[in-house]
């Protein structure tokens, strides 16, 4: 949601200053009479320190007329024609300003605002003693605010915001006794807030936002009887409001939004705070809920109290401010994610003037009203995003005609999108992160002012409508992770509006795409990944001049990269992985200044360059291009056949060149060379002199130093074993901590299988979640047999399931029970490692062997998912997939029904693993264990829980008093949508399953709830519901 800036209130400052120069000067006079030789000089010292006067102000300060006469000069009457005023505000001047102005003695006004004076406010300002208005506003001063201004006792008007101004307010500014107006935000300064500004008994205005003050609001503050105006915003001031500050009943503008400061709000608000109209305290801590009184502050126009801790309900009289405009109680924890949430919603249907609503990032739940079209028809935006909100798009917001912004992203709204082509105005919509499904409907086609159109992350079906080239204001679009189908529209691709995002990945578009995909000239980033979009990548591309960031991998491009690629000379990121071209790398690619590069899972083929971009292998991606060859030593590629003497060699010598350039891994080989020509050592050392390039990242271990690691594999290092693997905990020369060591029983055929898988997926991917490689061995034993080994980082508190489970033999473990925020920690550590493998590790990962023995918790009860040896890197969609899934041991109730019935790997497979895996961690029970019977699963059990029956399966050993009855209703309500996650996750249909991606992010606002909870009941002193660590 954007952040909206809240507006100046000058509360009228230019007509006071007219009023005033209006009282304090006086006709110039006529040029006769004694010049006062004095002021002449100073004002001509003045002109000579401005350096450039483009529009001429200056012009007429010559001999030839009396100074009286000077533009910008005002003098008294006769006959001693003293310069009272010196107004040159707005002209454009650049200089300094000259200390000789002191000179002016009867000088009561100075006005050079929006100028571009610069260097230090002289100190002889200070000898001003009839100065009664200094207004210096929005030029480039510096230095520090002279204490000499203090001097100036008559001063009302003190006005410097809007420079480059450091260090301290001055304490003497509290004795200008007569001060009205303090004006010094948009500068660079420090400290603390002066108490003796309390002093000001006459203030009306202060106003000293976008600094770096620091400290309290000193309770002095509350003595400031005639303040009209505060705003202490974008600041670092923290600690509580004085509630003297909210007791004084001129203040029309409060305004101390971007703090750290914390409380409540009063709760008489209309009786303390009656005339006032702008009310802005947004990011900053204040907590509890939102008084029923502020409805009764009859003239409020503007409520901005975003990014706070407020919770509960929000008062449903808030119709009473009939004059209210803005109202942003957006990112709090209002709501109870129940029906009745937007109760208010109504009441505000009687705020004609209402032009924004923000509402977004709180817990609402239920349907949208349908009386939401009802609101003011001058309503300009709508934000409700990432809240709990159900049900569909109200159709009456289409009488909301006036509407610019709508958000109504990530939250659980179905069903299709409406007709919305009738709010003409509208220049952005966010409907991502739902569930909406059907169409996308034409009619946005209508929508002539979108500039943005985020509509990702849904269940959207159909083709991409042609009537979206309509609009012709579009930067931003987004429309993936849908259902969408069909040929990309040449319409879309001639939208030469689009200057920010094209996203259409990860949907089922088919066929070429579009040749005019050239006329993109503006566009920065382009995303087409994950489709199944075929033929050539047309050369047109090279047109796309702005682009930065390009992703085109996951497709099914075949042909030649095309060489107009070479003329992006601002492309940054360029990813054509999994797709089948063919070819040599362009040498154009070379004179890119690419960040990162990513080739891999191609048919490339030929000597890969060793100068430019491809030499640095950190940023370049080339495995699975099995033709490559060459390059530097870092991509461990085959050297290339010497072309002068390649026909020379006898045919055997050439064919063991091209097979050894051609081998996907030497690794690979190494464990096939063993496996089929084991019988005799001989023939095994010599397969064991080839490298290793599928490991190429990591040390080679020798099979003496796993032996010495693990003390001869002896039973007192033994951590755990399998079908096909054991693993130790072991301590090797090159490592300074203990690690893991798997060994693979290489005379099982699934175990070489499931090594070559490991080795595969572990060489590509890290992630913070996964349990981290540091090293392997490939080589023989002492007995001459195959052996082969992983080396992991030793994660050292063990499995999830011995700290959620009793041993076999029923007697308790010595692992502590796990808090309700160490299982929310941990399912959100998890479901973050799924979705980096399934989404964001560039190869599409699924992990198929998802359970709580395969998730390990390190000291700081951070999760680490292993064992990815049943993993499946997802074919290319040109390719398919044949691998079945049936007979995964050890998973019973955590596999998939579909896996029962030989359905290849999927990531809905792993979505179900997770379900159930989040359910056990909530009850504590195995989905094998003994209560589920007849029938009925971990999954029918904890929805037949859901919402009232929680003691049935909850583990009450997550919570303090060990009892699930009298919970806590916001622990209640965190238990529930973990619940209902876990539930959705492992829906019998896999299509009814959520993408990992909207796991982590519901995850992410749940976590956030329960925290902000915990921190309510903190600052409230109660105990927690739950046991906090």
């Amino acid at each position: 949601m954007r952040i909206w800036k809240l507006p100046t209130i000058p509360l009228l400052l230019d007509g006071f200053i007219a009023v005033f120069l209006l009282l304090n000067s006086t006709l110039q006079a006529n040029g006769s009479g004694n010049n006062n030789e004095t002021d002449r000089l100073a004002l001509l010292e003045f002109k000579s320190r401005i350096s450039s006067d483009p529009d001429g102000a200056l012009k007429s300060w010559t001999d030839s007329d009396h100074f009286c006469n000077w533009f910008g000069v005002a003098c008294d009457l006769l006959p001693s024609q003293r310069v009272t005023s010196l107004d040159l505000h707005g002209q454009n001047l650049v200089g300094t300003l000259s200390p000789h102005v002191a000179n002016l003695t009867s000088l009561r006004y100075i006005n050079l605002t929006e100028n571009s004076f610069r260097g230090e406010i002289p100190q002889p300002l200070g000898n001003l003693l009839q100065l009664q208005c200094l207004d210096l506003r929005f030029n480039s001063f510096e230095g520090e605010i002279p204490t000499n201004l203090t001097r100036c006792s008559q001063l009302k008007y003190l006005l410097l915001e809007a420079n480059n101004l450091w260090g301290s307010i001055p304490v003497e500014i509290g004795s200008l006794s007569k001060l009205e107006f303090l004006r010094v935000g948009n500068n660079n300064l420090t400290g603390w807030l002066p108490p003796s500004l309390g002093n000001l008994s006459l203030l009306v205005n202060f106003g000293a936002t976008y600094n770096n003050l620091t400290g309290t609001i000193p309770e002095s503050f509350g003595l400031l009887s005639r303040l009209a105006s505060i705003n202490l915003g974008c600041n670092q001031l923290f600690g509580s409001v004085p509630l003297s500050l909210f007791n004084i009943s001129s203040i029309k503008s409060f305004a101390i939004a971007w703090n750290h400061l914390r409380g409540r709000l009063p709760e008489s608000m209309d009786h303390t705070m009656p005339n006032l109209k702008q009310f802005a305290i947004s990011r900053n801590e204040f907590f509890a809920t939102i008084p029923d009184s502020i409805c009764n502050v009859s003239q409020l126009k503007l409520v901005n109290m975003n990014r706070n801790d407020f919770v509960g309900k929000v008062p449903t009289c808030l119709g009473k401010l009939t004059g209210l405009t803005t109202l942003d109680m957006a990112k709090n924890n209002l709501g109870s994610n129940s029906t009745g949430d937007f109760a208010f919603l109504e009441s505000l249907s009687n705020c004609s003037q209402l032009k924004r609503v923000g509402i977004s990032s709180n817990n609402f739940g239920g349907p949208l009203p349908e009386f939401l079209g009802n609101l003011s028809t001058m309503l300009t935006a709508l934000y409700i995003g990432d809240n709990q909100v159900t049900g569909v798009i109200p159709a009456g917001l289409v009488n909301l005609f006036n509407l610019a912004d709508l958000e109504l992203s990530y939250n659980y709204l179905t069903s299709i999108i409406p007709n919305i082509g009738q709010i003409s105005n509208l220049q952005r919509l966010l409907l991502n992160g739902n569930q909406l499904s059907g169409q996308i409907p034409s009619s946005i086609g209508n929508l002539s002012r979108l500039s943005e159109l985020h509509i990702s992350q849904n269940k959207l079906q159909g083709n991409i409508p042609p009537s979206i080239g309509n609009c012709l204001q579009l930067s931003t679009l987004d429309i993936s992770e849908n259902r969408i189908m069909g040929a990309i529209p040449p319409e879309l691709m001639r939208l030469s509006s689009l200057s920010i995002l094209l996203n259409l990945s990860n949907n089922l578009l088919t066929g070429n795409l579009p040749a005019e995909i050239g006329k993109l000239k503006n566009v920065n980033k382009l995303d087409i990944s994950n489709n199944q979009l075929k033929g050539e990548i047309p050369s047109t591309i090279g047109s796309c001049s702005s682009l930065e960031y390009l992703y085109m991998q996951g497709n099914c491009f075949d042909a030649v990269i095309p060489p107009a690629l070479s003329s992006l000379k601002g492309l940054q990121e360029l990813d054509l992985s999994r797709n089948n071209l063919e070819g040599e790398i362009p040498e154009g690619l070379l004179q890119i200044r690419l960040q990162s590069l990513n080739l891999s899972f191609n048919n490339l083929r030929g000597e890969v360059p060793s100068k430019g971009v491809i030499a640095h292998a950190c940023i370049v991606s080339l495995s699975g291009n099995p033709m490559l060859c060459g390059g530097t030593p870092e991509f461990h590629l085959p050297k290339c056949p010497n072309k002068t003497t390649k026909n020379r060699r006898p045919p055997k010598l050439k064919l063991t060149v091209i097979t050894v350039s051609t081998s996907l891994s030497a690794l690979v080989l190494v464990m096939i060379g063993l496996l089929l020509s084991g019988k005799t050592r001989r023939s095994n050392k010599h397969i064991l002199r080839g490298e290793d390039p599928l490991m190429d990242d990591f040390v080679k271990l020798s099979y003496a130093a796993i032996h010495e690691a693990t003390n001869g594999y002896s039973l007192e290092t033994l951590i755990g074993s399998g079908g096909i693997s054991t693993v130790y905990k072991g301590n090797l020369e090159q490592m300074r901590a203990p690690v893991a060591i798997k060994v693979f029983n290489l005379q099982q055929n699934k175990a070489y299988k499931r090594l070559v898988v490991e080795c595969k997926i572990m060489r590509n991917i890290r992630h913070r979640n996964l349990v981290k490689i540091l090293s392997y061995c490939s080589s023989t034993d002492n007995r001459g047999n195959a052996f082969g080994a992983l080396v992991y980082e030793f994660v050292d508190n063990g499995s999830l399931d011995k700290w959620l489970h009793c041993s076999n033999d029923g007697t308790k473990t010595t692992y502590h029970h796990l808090s309700l925020l160490q299982r929310l920690n941990i399912a959100r550590d998890v479901a973050s490692a799924l979705y980096y493998l399934h989404d964001l590790s560039g190869m599409s990962i699924v992990h198929c062997s998802l359970k709580p023995s395969n998730v390990l918790l390190d000291h700081d009860m951070v999760a680490h998912v292993s064992d990815l040896g049943l993993g499946r890197i997802l074919s290319s969609p040109c390719q398919t997939n044949t691998a079945s899934i049936i007979g995964l041991s050890g998973m019973v109730g955590y596999a998939a029904p579909e896996y029962g019935t030989g359905s290849t790997a999927s990531k809905e497979g792993d979505v179900y693993s997770y379900g159930i895996l989040l359910l056990e961690i909530l009850s504590g029970k195995r989905p094998t264990d003994e209560m589920f019977k007849d029938g009925v699963n971990i999954r029918d059990s904890c929805k037949a829980a859901l919402p009232s029956k929680l003691s049935m399966l909850i583990d009450s050993s997550m919570l303090v008093s060990g009892k699930t009855c009298g919970i806590d209703k916001k622990v209640e309500e965190c238990l529930i949508s973990l619940l209902e996650l876990g539930v959705k996750c492992s829906a019998e249909a896999p299509k009814e399953r959520m993408k990992m991606a909207e796991v982590t992010r519901k995850l992410h606002t749940i976590r956030s709830t329960f925290l902000a909870t915990l921190s309510a009941q903190k600052k409230a002193g109660g105990r927690p519901a739950t046991k906090a660590c």
